[in-house]
């Protein structure tokens, strides 16, 4: 028997523990070399492992254990082969110079490819959520891939099948008495990233001066923007103009004039660094947690590259397939709680960073415009950020500059 131990390989800097959120291959299977085999959940990202050799697979960690760097969390017997039986040698030609029977070994050969039938991470968790195996999800993604749209489709359709049956059955059975009312409850580990947002939120809460000025926008010359110009633009760039990338470019040209607030407090605490770009992390909602990947470069990007950039982001963040590199940097974070309705809110820093823009849902709100009473579409914007380093001052200013910017488009577009 020759067995090789498998450890956790080495995924980002700083990165010393990660989880194993699934296996792939079950316990005892046989796996290819190079055929993915588990998935690993860092601070930052899932990743997918390969096999390193081919041969029997032994599980040594489950899911959900924590493993660090460099620990071993499976074994291979390479001594197994396809077939599970030992490896056999073709028998020499005998001496009537007759070859002998030929013996082969049965190798595992598939027609599709490994990407068929297999989930995303992202659509892995959702179908353990919600009681979900792979047979049951037809999957529409590249060479087969399962998908979180083919989870949620799939979870649509055994939920109307559900529904009819429940009405069924509501015909036939009374109502239950109060005292048969469900007060159970039930614990689940917290994902690796759900605690390494919460650790992070905290350190910023204790370890920043961080406190939040507002202000708010009229939008009447950015949606006329949008409306005027918005077929043109897809038809030019397949892409639509949606706000996020004109405030982002709004901010990139106000923190390339306040070199401050798009600064930072070095790791000892006692110098200031500052940058010549503008890195901007976009917050995006996924599963599983937000993620804050940065768009590089803002300043000197158009309104179209920004929107396929963090489109780009979005998809690959919903589908947990980030990488480590694209999660890294950024100078400044905008954050848009207005798609789920938010009205005002206090945003909390993205450190090391020093300020972030919380935008807020659009409202239609009375205002007075030159002395008349005019409905105009409102946003309230919200600035939080760290006062070690950017002074109140600073902060209202910046604010103001973005405010300006937004509601004349012009002098945004013309660099004015």
């Amino acid at each position: 028997m020759s067995i090789i131990e498998l450890v956790v390989p080495v995924i980002g800097e700083s990165i010393a523990e990660v989880t194993l959120s699934s296996w792939l291959k079950e316990d005892g299977a046989y796996v290819e070399l190079d055929e993915i085999i588990c998935e690993f959940e860092s601070d930052k990202a899932t990743v997918e492992v390969p096999a390193e050799k081919a041969g029997k697979l032994i599980w040594v960690s489950a899911e959900g254990d924590d493993i660090a760097i460099g620990q071993v969390y499976a074994k291979i017997d390479t001594s197994v082969v396809a077939d599970n039986k030992p490896s056999e040698t073709v028998s020499p030609v005998s001496p009537s110079n007759e070859p002998a029977p030929e013996k082969t070994v049965a190798s595992k050969v598939s027609s599709e490819s490994y990407a068929s039938g297999h989930p995303s991470p992202t659509a892995q968790k959702l179908m353990k959520e919600n009681g979900l195996t792979a047979d049951q999800v037809v999957g529409t993604g590249k060479d087969g891939r399962i998908t979180q749209e083919d989870v949620e489709k799939a979870i649509l359709q055994s939920s109307n099948k559900n529904k009819v049956a429940v009405q069924a059955e509501e015909k036939l059975v009374t109502a239950a008495p109060s005292n048969s009312l469900n007060r159970a409850t039930r614990v689940e580990k917290m994902s690796r990233m759900r605690r390494t947002i919460a650790s992070r939120l905290v350190s910023a809460k204790n370890n920043t001066a961080m406190l939040t000025t507002f202000n708010e926008v009229d939008l009447t010359e950015i949606m006329a923007m949008r409306k005027k110009y918005q077929e043109k633009f897809v038809e030019k760039y397949g892409i639509k103009l949606g706000f996020m990338s004109l405030f982002s470019k709004a901010c990139a040209k106000v923190l390339m004039e306040m070199p401050g607030v798009n600064a930072q407090i070095g790791a000892d605490g006692k110098s200031i660094i500052y940058h010549d770009y503008v890195d901007i992390s976009i917050a995006i909602s996924t599963p599983t947690g937000l993620v804050v990947p940065p768009v590089k470069n803002v300043e000197a990007l158009n309104f179209a590259e920004i929107e396929s950039a963090i489109k780009g982001l979005a998809v690959k963040a919903r589908e947990g397939s980030l990488t480590l590199k694209e999660m890294q940097g950024g100078t400044f974070t905008i954050t848009n709680g207005g798609v789920f309705g938010s009205m005002m809110s206090t945003p909390i820093i993205n450190e090391p960073q020093s300020a972030i823009l919380g935008m807020h849902t659009i409202q239609q709100r009375p205002m007075a415009i030159n002395g008349e009473v005019k409905i105009r579409p409102m946003m309230y914007l919200a600035l939080s950020y760290d006062h070690r380093i950017i002074d109140g001052s600073s902060s209202v200013t910046f604010l103001v500059k973005v405010k300006k910017l937004l509601e004349d488009p012009v002098t945004l577009l013309l660099d004015l």
